[in-house]
């Protein structure tokens, strides 16, 4: 439990689990607890209670329970942080129950994880989600955003539900979906209706609130008649320009003057979008990420017209929906999807060039990310992954690549690269059978300095573009939209500490004492 809370982002435990595990020896009711406390601290001290606790097992029970820590350090960092494999050191010393030596122990292990990289990047990342998150760098004046008093969403497929239902819970506004048919419609309005019941099974909202929540929510056919008074109106529907640009201008025909046009698109341009339209100044990028209620980033895209006011309203939702929001600047791919890319991408060509799939995934365990790269393009879809991929090789032909070998898989309908008949991930016999591989085998440190070169260099060329303001923010956008651990700062600290980014960019990320060691 020391280690695995810890390492689930400090997760607490209720004080029913505290005592079942025997960690506390009494239990009482919220009600009257420091009542009941003092008076339990007094018989206790006054000899009229005496607690009873069972032996420690120092044999077979104390190691399997070591064990056991160890192999969740393994799952969850790959010996990546140091920290819960230097108290798991400490609790195994134990065993004999020398108290003068566990505390020298401790002692010694605080003072060389203090001076350490990843303290340093931890305390930068936390300060980078409780600070710089809540100050969102670039954003306007707060004073120029306008109200949303009902907000309307163009589609009604999964994404498009689950931001009806964000929307919903946190505005509590109306909010009406549309799509190309009344079956769509009844699928999106029946999903929030859905989630909204299993919050009430739950206990997170009343009777009278989810009955409220449901009277919100709405589906109709006619945008004329969904959208002529909502204030802001999001799109998610297939992510094509040609489709976007169409929504939008259908959009800006029938809603009001001052409503803001936000694009859920993960790589296409905002600019672009807009430029068909008479108003593209009240258009902006809104990319959230899957799933909508977990995740907690919110890329806001200024397009190359977008004024201060729809960005400002932009921010004002943004904060509503209690979303961690950065500015970015119109680019392909914005943030964590064009890092994300290159870093897949770059594993994608390793394999493709002869590297074996398992040799390539392990490369970067090190790292102690939340998943294999393989496993990600899982859980992103294959079919995704690969339009991104093309959209970059787009802008970018130099450095993203189109794989032969996804475009296989996703051709063949397969929905990763890996099959789990055994509990755990295989690589897929249908799969494997697609792969057509050069005769170039890379060992894994050859591979991860490979990918981490390529990651550094494109975080580099963001930064010189101003896609965001700092490096900071790149940090951010990777700890809150793609889970990378709080051990890595994010990124760029491991960057520079590993020496990487001096030898791909000739300079650091950040400054001496940032995320650092001061000098």
């Amino acid at each position: 439990m020391i280690i695995e809370n810890s390492l689930n982002q400090n997760r607490q435990l209720k004080g029913e689990q505290v005592f079942g595990l025997g960690i506390a020896d009494a239990l009482f009711d919220g009600a009257d607890f420091l009542e009941q406390s003092l008076i339990w601290t007094a018989a206790v001290l006054g000899g009229t209670l005496t607690v009873e606790r069972p032996d420690v097992d120092r044999g077979d029970a104390w190691d399997q329970a070591v064990a056991r820590g160890r192999a969740i350090a393994d799952a969850k960092v790959h010996g990546a942080a140091p920290a819960a494999y230097r108290a798991l050191d400490i609790i195994a010393a134990a065993k004999d129950g020398d108290l003068g030596a566990g505390f020298d122990a401790e002692d010694q292990a605080l003072a060389d994880l203090i001076m350490g990289g990843e303290l340093r990047s931890g305390i930068y990342a936390f300060n980078l989600v409780q600070k710089r998150a809540k100050r969102p760098a670039g954003a306007p004046d707060k004073a120029l955003a306008r109200p949303v008093t009902k907000v309307g969403v163009v589609g009604a497929g999964l994404m498009a539900s689950q931001l009806a239902l964000l929307f919903l819970r946190r505005l509590e506004v109306p909010v009406v979906l549309t799509d190309i048919d009344q079956a769509r419609v009844d699928k999106g309005v029946g999903y929030v209706h859905a989630e909204i019941e299993k919050l009430l099974g739950k206990g997170r909202v009343n009777q009278d609130k989810a009955n409220r929540l449901k009277g919100l929510v709405s589906g109709v056919l006619d945008k004329a008649e969904g959208f002529s008074d909502a204030d802001f109106i999001i799109e998610a529907v297939f992510e094509e320009i040609g489709v976007k640009q169409q929504v939008f201008a259908e959009v800006e025909a029938v809603a009001p003057a001052h409503a803001i046009l936000a694009t859920n698109t993960s790589s296409l341009s905002v600019t672009e979008m807009a430029s068909k339209l008479k108003n593209p100044e009240r258009v902006v990028g809104f990319h959230f990420f899957n799933p909508v209620a977990v995740l907690p980033l919110l890329e806001i895209v200024r397009g190359e017209r977008t004024d201060d006011a729809s960005l400002a309203t932009a921010f004002g939702v943004a904060r509503k929906l209690k979303k961690t929001a950065v500015l970015v600047k119109d680019a392909p791919a914005f943030v964590v999807n064009r890092i994300l890319t290159r870093f897949m991408g770059e594993i994608q060509n390793v394999i493709d060039e002869g590297t074996p799939v398992a040799v390539a995934e392990k490369a970067v365990e090190p790292l102690g990310l939340p998943m294999s790269p393989l496993v990600l393009l899982e859980l992103v879809g294959p079919a995704i992954g690969l339009h991104v991929s093309e959209t970059l090789h787009r802008a970018f032909p130099d450095r993203f690549t189109v794989s032969e070998n996804l475009a296989a898989v996703v051709k063949a309908g397969k929905r990763g690269f890996y099959v789990y008949d055994s509990g755990r991930p295989e690589l897929d016999p249908e799969v494997a059978a697609l792969l057509k591989q050069g005769d170039v085998v890379l060992s894994e440190e050859q591979a991860r300095d490979r990918v981490l070169d390529a990651v550094a260099q494109e975080i580099g060329l963001m930064l010189d573009e101003g896609v965001v303001a700092e490096a900071q923010d790149i940090d951010l956008c990777l700890i809150t939209g793609a889970g990378w651990p709080f051990h890595l700062g994010g990124i760029t600290p491991y960057l520079d500490r590993a020496g990487i980014s001096e030898r791909v960019n000739g300079r650091k990320f950040l400054a001496p004492g940032v995320a650092s060691v001061p000098a």
